[in-house]
Parts: structure tokens; sequence; C-alpha cells
């Protein structure tokens, strides 16, 4: 596996790079907006293809690279399903993973610093994010952040994990780079309490500052998506939930599910809808693919659908530079759909 930890020294945070060879699938664990040119330089160095980026909760101390990176490599950007921010491609649930070719990140919600905080898990190491830090834990007093429900987190999830997994946080304003289960729970002076109760009244008591780039970050972490959703080209390709009711069974429109198998099994699917995963569009939508023959042969639109509406904003554009003009895409996703009581069937 190639991994690699980089390192924010303005917000002393922490991003990951993870793939299981060289010229494979990548990922990114909360990756810094000002570091991104040096993300992609690696990628290329190393001949690896982003797959997805993915955050650990909306940051307060740095502004993310998601949506950068996402508009750069059209990657899939992944947080937690509790995230208030305004467009993600997928959102995840506490026990769902997250994949990419030969590496499957386990999922946890972890919350108490923020309400939207979750760890991943992946065979000997944990990526905790603000959760759990080295002889730290994340502070509780913003973002509906809750020091008994980081207690909760830290001991009934996190150091019920084997002692010697290794704990890879967001930050660390020391310099150490790696911990272990067993070290934190025997050396981390936040843990070496007896309750929730003692827990909470060592958080209350921190009385510490708010991070400085607060009143920028977070606004700036919540809107993510609003380039995607105020770009003309997909404004005007755009049908809401009720519009594409009207196009289902018609034989003139093909409804292309972006989604992944797991995401289609926990959720169900568009009735007649065609399966292409988001990472195999481009190779669908070439010449002799998949789609291109379909549309080619049949002269059928094709309106794509995927979980919030990220990844069929993006598949429209890719549609468009190929030339594919009759392309539209379900605004809202398949979250919209349900939501206006559109026809749903298991995969």
């Amino acid at each position: 596996m190639l991994f690699r930890q980089l390192f924010d020294s303005v917000s002393s945070t922490y991003t990951y790079l993870l793939a299981s060879r060289k010229g494979g699938e990548a990922l990114l664990i909360d990756p810094v907006l000002e570091h991104c040119e040096r993300y992609l330089k690696l990628l290329d160095e190393l001949d690896l293809k982003l797959v997805k980026a993915v955050d650990t909760h909306c940051h307060a101390d740095h502004i993310t690279g998601l949506g950068k990176l996402r508009d750069a490599t059209r990657c899939i950007t992944v947080m937690g399903e509790k995230t208030q921010v305004d467009l993600v491609s997928m959102r995840v649930r506490d026990g769902d993973s997250i994949d990419i070719e030969n590496i499957s990140l386990g999922v946890l919600y972890t919350p108490g610093h923020t309400d939207d905080s979750y760890s991943y898990t992946l065979d000997d190491r944990v990526f905790t994010g603000d959760t759990l830090l080295i002889r730290g834990t994340g502070r509780t007093d913003f973002q509906n952040g809750d020091a008994r429900a980081a207690y909760a987190s830290i001991f009934t999830k996190l150091l019920t994990l084997p002692d010697d997994v290794l704990v890879y946080p967001g930050h660390d304003y020391k310099g150490d780079t790696v911990s272990t289960i067993a070290e934190e729970r025997a050396f981390n002076p936040r843990l070496q309490v007896s309750s929730a109760d003692e827990y909470a009244d060592i958080m209350a008591g921190l009385n510490l500052a708010n991070p400085k780039m607060m009143d920028v970050a977070v606004p700036a972490n919540l809107t993510i998506g609003e380039d995607l959703k105020s770009d003309p080209e997909i404004i005007a390709a755009t049908l809401d939930a009720d519009a594409a009711k009207g196009k289902l069974g018609d034989e003139g429109t093909l409804f292309i599910d972006l989604r992944e198998s797991s995401e289609r099994a926990r959720d169900g699917v568009i009735p007649g809808s065609l399966h292409v995963p988001y990472p195999s569009l481009t190779d669908a939508l070439a010449k002799g693919g998949l789609l291109n023959a379909m549309i080619a042969t049949a002269e059928r639109e094709i309106l794509f659908y995927c979980a919030h509406g990220e990844r069929s904003a993006l598949a429209l554009k890719a549609a468009h530079e190929l030339g594919i003009g009759s392309a539209t895409h379900l605004g809202g996703g398949f979250r919209a759909w349900t939501e206006a009581g559109g026809a749903n069937e298991a995969a």
C-alpha cells in the first residue's frame, strides 16, 4: 500500500494519501485548499488517479480542498451523512465503507468534536479526525459539539479497537505523527477519567479561543458546491424531481444511475435505470463505449442521477465536453427523487 502523511504548518492539519499500488486509484483524507497543487503533483508523480476525497468533518481551522480537487479531477467527494455541507457526492453512515481499488475504509460515526465528525478505519490503523488526538482530544465547544457525545465516541468506539491499531489524527500541534490505541488509553491525560461527567468537566474548563479562521473556514466549507449549483451550463440542463418523474417510462429517456453498488443496495433505484458507476463513466461515454453506442443507435436522451446531484452534475459536464448534448441531470439526486415520491425499487 502507498501511504503518505502530509502536513499543513498553518493549521497543523494532517492530510493522508492512500492507494493500493503505484498507477492505481487513490483517496485523500482531510485535504487543505492551499495544498491542492501539491497533492496533484504527488498524484502525478506516483501515477495515481484520485477517485475520492474525504473529510472527517466540517473544519473550522482551514478551508477544505474537497471542492478544488473535485473540479480539478472530477473525483468523488465524501463526508458523513450528518454533515450540513451543501453538496458532496457521497454521504456515508456508521458501518458503511469507503472503497477504492483494493482499499476499503470502515466508517465510524464519532460525534462530539462536531455533530458531523466521523473516523475511518483501515486494517491496522484509524483516522480519527479531531475526535481523538495524540495525547489530547478535539474541543467540544462549537459546531454543535458535545463533550458527553465525544466521551461515548472515544470510549465505546475508538478505544474498543485493538490495542496495536495505529492512531492517525487530523491535527497535531507538538510534532507527533502517530500513536496507538493502547498508548492513548494509557497516557492521554484527558482519557484518565471514570465517567462522561468527569470528561465533560475537563472539556468545559479549557476556555479556548476560537480558531483564527473559523469565521472564514466554516462558511466556505459549508458551500463547496456553490460553483456547481451556479454554473449556467448545469442549471440549463438540470431537471427537478417532478420534471424527472415525468420522464419515467419514456422510451426516449435513459436514466443512468451513477452511484456505487452499496448505495443502490442500501437506498434502492429508480425503476428501469441503467447502472454506470461514476468512475467508469468516461469510458462508457467515449466512442465505442456502452452509453455512446446506446445514444447513437437509439437517439435517446440521458438523464444522469446520483445520491445528491454532485456526480450527476460532473457527468453532465463530461458528456457535453464529448459532444453529447442530449444529457440532463436530476437536481438533488436520488434524495430529491424519493422526497418527491418518485418510484423506488430494490437494486
